[in-house]
């Protein structure tokens, strides 16, 4: 009984854990890459982001020395990028995801064959996610990332699907791996176009910049619309976001001003039913143009039909999402108490009984040993109905007669 509550306990927490990643129009936010963004935990608490990818672990596989670039942040060849541990924590708190971006435009990456797949996944896993490797061998320290960004971009397309299978395998009922990737809007992508079809990526987060054909140009959004269709089409499983620059600087071409998003492309994209949100390139851009701000405050007025208020309700809402799901955990504690106490209770209750029981089958016993109970009548009998010439005496309570059987 205490098994089934627990279980349906914990089931209800992680589909609200999944309603609140759900329930926000999510934006996914690159962090890493630029000096001038701040810090992780002031990235987090602006409120304005449900994931957050660090970019990234550009060196591994086929014999390479693992190695991750964090631009100026920290230097990785010293202890120094283990102070992030607390960063990420800090945004996990607040109900955001963070994932590990493997791969970049720039860097030594591929995979040389399967075994060389299982070996990076053996690392990420020990190394970032919730293996049982020492902290003092964890780049970032000890936190545990919710899980792996795929951004290939220089790679042949081998064995990739291969290293997505050996990462979600690790995935548990108390804690899954998710996996991201970022492939460019051409479709297929020329590097994770295998990868994909295992329709084991929670998020999609396709790039629809730097890619002529595919992206916005020039005022025209059929493009853009055409590609976004085919990518949302074909992916079954998983969210898809709309990958953009946060502003004209962060990319070479493809950039969407705002009301061109709010109005033309937003309203459509948004009736798939796999859409997710959007991805922005990156949390430097967008503090320089305020672009998520554009897209939280048309998001708030098309869901509430009135004037948005802006990241203060976004927060509240977390706030109060959070407290839903501390009740929830307050109920499951209450119901595993409340069972508890009811098992002791039945089983004190069941040694009582069982204590009583003995207690009178030894009384029992010991009468029918000791002594023989006659009734009246075979006394009367047996005395020759109380015939004085059976009296053998006195007593103290009269006379006393011998009983002949």
């Amino acid at each position: 009984m205490i098994r089934r509550i627990l279980h349906s306990s914990l089931l209800f927490l992680l589909l609200l854990e999944n309603s609140i990643a759900d329930s926000n129009d999510d934006i996914a936010i690159y962090w890493g890459q630029n000096d001038g963004e701040g810090t992780l935990t002031e990235t987090c608490a602006t409120g304005r982001y449900s994931y957050v990818i660090l970019a990234f672990l550009n060196n591994f596989g086929n014999g390479t020395v693992p190695a991750i670039n964090l631009a100026s942040h920290c230097d990785p060849l010293t202890d120094e990028c283990k102070t992030l541990s607390t960063d990420i924590k800090n945004c996990q708190m607040q109900g955001i995801k963070v994932f590990l971006s493997i791969g970049g435009a720039d860097g030594n990456y591929s995979l040389a064959s399967s075994d060389d797949a299982k070996n990076v996944s053996d690392y990420l896993w020990n190394s970032f996610l919730g293996g049982k490797s020492s902290p003092s061998l964890r780049p970032l320290g000890d936190a545990v990332f919710d899980g792996i960004d795929f951004d290939i971009e220089i790679s042949p397309p081998q064995h990739w699907e291969e290293l997505a299978r050996y990462l979600k395998s690790h995935s548990t009922p108390a804690r899954k791996v998710y996996l991201s990737a970022a492939p460019q809007c051409p479709f297929p992508d020329a590097e994770l176009g295998n990868a994909l079809s295992t329709e084991l990526f929670d998020y999609v987060w396709v790039q629809f910049y730097n890619n002529p054909g595919c992206e916005y140009a020039d005022g025209d959004v059929n493009d853009l619309l055409n590609s976004w269709n085919q990518w949302a089409i074909s992916l079954k499983n998983g969210k898809v976001f709309l990958g953009l620059p946060a502003s004209r600087e962060a990319a070479s071409d493809g950039y969407v001003p705002v009301n061109v998003l709010v109005t033309d492309i937003l309203p459509v994209i948004k009736k798939s039913p796999n859409y997710g949100g959007v991805m922005l390139w990156t949390t430097y851009y967008d503090i320089q143009t305020g672009y998520s701000n554009s897209i939280k405050s048309f998001s708030c007025t098309q869901q509430n039909h009135n004037e948005c208020k802006g990241n203060d309700e976004h927060k509240g809402k977390k706030w109060w999402i959070w407290l839903i799901v501390g009740v929830g955990a307050a109920f499951a504690i209450i119901c595993f108490v409340l069972c508890l106490c009811c098992v002791l209770r039945r089983k004190e209750n069941s040694q009582v009984d069982g204590k009583l029981d003995k207690k009178i089958s030894l009384t029992e016993e010991r009468t029918s040993n000791e002594v023989k109970v006659f009734s009246f009548e075979s006394t009367t009998a047996a005395s020759n109905s109380f015939s004085s010439i059976n009296k053998v005496g006195e007593g103290d309570f009269g006379p006393v007669y011998k009983v002949v059987q």
